[in-house]
Formats: structure tokens, C-alpha cells, sequence
């Protein structure tokens, strides 16, 4: 197998900052096609911006290749033209719009009407409870269904790389659990994902492999290991 062409995302030296701020210093990192790839750390790590920066929402210094074209000077929209698409941290759904509308919203550039009809039915079997509040606005959701919501608009873009950003916060074990489980199919069903996640547990023992960053920078990756590194159970998984 070339490895090189397997690489659907490569991150180079790249460095964010808010104003005098330095939030994230000279990050590389790579995610092979087919891959969930984690990236862990304390908040203020870094975590978000790097999700947000592949995503042409902040500027940055260094390179970030999808499919080996530079995204550097690609507006957001065009990013997700190519098939890029994220889950925000807090969901970002459309409160004042119905689950549908919301889902419709993110098919918006596509014009295959038969598998989108699909991809509805897709998302309304892996959530039930989206299909029965498929008429209700988004902001009468509990946060558990508008986390299903947000991750259902992902699947409806039909992403090649899908960016999860803390797709477990705010949500009760047992929806925890549910999210985790989603995200493992979506992989199965072709999805490639990196994942931003404060539960390093659940992460780790769902990543294919793992970066663990601290106030910017790349500390430590590696695979399932980590979860018996002494080091990323002190400082992430309670032990």
C-alpha cells in the first residue's frame, strides 16, 4: 500500500494564534483515509482551533493538505465542497428551523435527490428519535437529540472527513455511549474522522490512533497503548 496516497489529511507546522496568544505551535499530524484519529488534551490544548482552522474558519500559518491540495487559500464554503464537513463544539444547529430543515440545510450543495431521500432514511434509522421530532425546532431538542442532530447533518453531507468536535459534552453516560457508537458506524459506512474529545477514555479505545496535545503542541501520539501510558492516565484518565 503507497502510504503517501493513503493520507487523505496531513497537518504541517501549524501554528494559530489570537492576537498576542499562541494557541497552537507548529502542530503536524497525519489521518489515512478509513482511520478515526483523536486528538486529546486539557481544554485551551489547542484542540478546537486546529478543528477550525482545517476548516478555513480561522486564519494559520503552515500547510493543511486534503486529498494533497492546500487548503490555505480555499474559503470555508468551497472546504466543504470537497468534502470536509464538522460537527461544531456546542452543535451549532439552526434553532429557529425544524430537524428537517436543518438536515435539508446540510445536502444544500448536493443534487442527487434519490440518495438524499437515502440519506434521510439513514440518519432517521440511526436516530429514532430525530424521525419522531422531525417537525419540531431544533431548540426545542434536549442537548442529547441536538447532538444526534448535528451529527445527522454530517451524515447527510456525505463527508469524506468528518471533524467531531467534543461530541460527548454536556450528555448523560448512556447518550455518551449512544454518540460513541454512532461514530463507529459512520466509519464502518466510510466516513474518514478526527475526533476532538475531552473523554480520552472513550476516545482511545475508539481511535485507530491518537495525538495527545498540551498548550499547543503535539506531546505524545501513538495508538490503544496510550491507554496504559502512565503519563496519559494521570493526566487524562483519572489513574
Amino acid at each position: 500500500m503507497n502510504m503517501h496516497r493513503d493520507i487523505l489529511l496531513e497537518v504541517r507546522d501549524l501554528q494559530v494564534s489570537y492576537g498576542h496568544i499562541k494557541a497552537v505551535k507548529g502542530v503536524s499530524f497525519t489521518v489515512r483515509r478509513g482511520e478515526i484519529v483523536t486528538l486529546i488534551g486539557a481544554n485551551g490544548a489547542g484542540k478546537s482551533s486546529i478543528l477550525k482552522a482545517i476548516s478555513g474558519l480561522i486564519p494559520y500559518t503552515g500547510h493543511i493538505l486534503f486529498n494533497n491540495q492546500d487548503l490555505q487559500k480555499i474559503p470555508a464554503h468551497k472546504i466543504v465542497d470537497l468534502g470536509i464537513s464538522q460537527v461544531p463544539e456546542g452543535r451549532g444547529i439552526f434553532g429557529n428551523l425544524t430537524v428537517q430543515e436543518n438536515l435539508r440545510l446540510a445536502a444544500w450543495q448536493r443534487g442527487d435527490k434519490q440518495e438524499i431521500a437515502t440519506d434521510y432514511d439513514r440518519v432517521y434509522t440511526t436516530f429514532p428519535q430525530l424521525k419522531e421530532r422531525c417537525h419540531q425546532l431544533g431548540e426545542t431538542l434536549s442537548g442529547g437529540e441536538q447532538q444526534m442532530l448535528a451529527v445527522g447533518r454530517a451524515l447527510m453531507s456525505r463527508a469524506k472527513l468528518v471533524l467531531l468536535d467534543e461530541p460527548s459534552m454536556g450528555l448523560s453516560p448512556l447518550l455518551v455511549r449512544e454518540i460513541f457508537k454512532v461514530i463507529a458506524e459512520i466509519n464502518l459506512n466510510g466516513a474518514t474522522i478526527l475526533l476532538v474529545e475531552q473523554n480520552a477514555n472513550m476516545a482511545l479505545r475508539l481511535a485507530s490512533r491518537a495525538y495527545v496535545l498540551e498548550t499547543g503542541s503535539v506531546i505524545m501520539s501513538g495508538g490503544g497503548k496510550l491507554l496504559s501510558d502512565p503519563r496519559v492516565r494521570a493526566a487524562y484518565l483519572g489513574a
